[in-house]
């Protein structure tokens, strides 16, 4: 029997990756008969995925027209969801605003995050503290690039940050991301600058209190399903 293919091409940043893993279900449940195929930048979010059947990183797509395309049953997900009238005017969660752009139905898929057995043993490794763990993630975006070292539509004011952390740090073992060392807190474990992905999720799974920004750490903590404090700023959470 000729294989039909469902092709999901993604762009943007690391959160709305994670965020599409929900959208991806979504295709596989309206399609169950066809090979779901993801092309993105993040494909490590997706290797664990069992209803996905091959990732493909963007740019490395040798022979991809010739294999799924040409002559072939195959359908495309490629619309970009930011520029719907639904998301601009703020009218639909970005999931059901994703699904609805490509006609599916949707049933409350949800993003998910999945960890091998080696990238849990990575995590114990690199995240085992002695005391509990609460994770404060301060700054989001891009490492580079960025004009200013703040940015007041997404990042943790300074004050209210360290104010947190002076009230926490009796009790947990406090790690900070944030993007560069001029964004670091007084009283915790730092860490900025570039980290594998799913090194820097398995921190989640290692911790039992995050406070975090609308940024990556807040989805991978949705998609795990622990529950976190988000501190919104210029995006709205009933979008996000």
């Amino acid at each position: 029997m000729e294989k039909k293919y469902s092709i999901f091409h993604i762009e943007g940043g690391l959160g709305k990756h994670i965020v599409s893993t929900a959208v991806a279900q979504c295709i596989k449940n309206n399609y169950p008969e066809r090979e779901l195929i993801v092309v993105c930048a993040y494909p490590e979010l997706f290797l664990g995925l069992d209803f996905i059947n091959k990732v493909y990183r963007i740019g490395s797509t040798p022979y991809f027209y010739e294999t799924y395309i040409k002559g072939i049953d195959s359908l495309i997900f490629k619309h970009e969801p930011y520029f719907t009238t639904d998301h601009i005017h703020k009218k639909l969660p970005l999931i059901e605003n994703w699904c609805k752009l490509y006609q599916l139905e949707y049933n409350k898929e949800a993003p998910i995050l999945r960890f091998n057995r080696k990238q849990k043993q990575i995590g114990l490794n690199k995240w085992g503290r002695k005391r509990p763990i609460m994770v404060i993630q301060t700054n989001g975006g891009p490492l580079k690039n960025q004009l200013y070292n703040h940015s007041w539509t997404r990042d943790m004011p300074q004050e209210l940050a360290q104010n947190l952390v002076d009230y926490y740090q009796k009790d947990y073992h406090i790690i900070q991301i944030c993007r560069n060392k001029n964004q670091v807190l007084q009283g915790v474990e730092a860490h900025w600058g570039v980290m594998p992905n799913m090194e820097l999720f398995s921190l989640l799974l290692m911790s039992e209190k995050q406070i975090l920004i609308d940024s990556c750490l807040q989805h991978a903590a949705a998609a795990l399903g622990k529950s976190s404090t988000v501190l919104w700023i210029g995006t709205s959470p009933t979008i996000f």
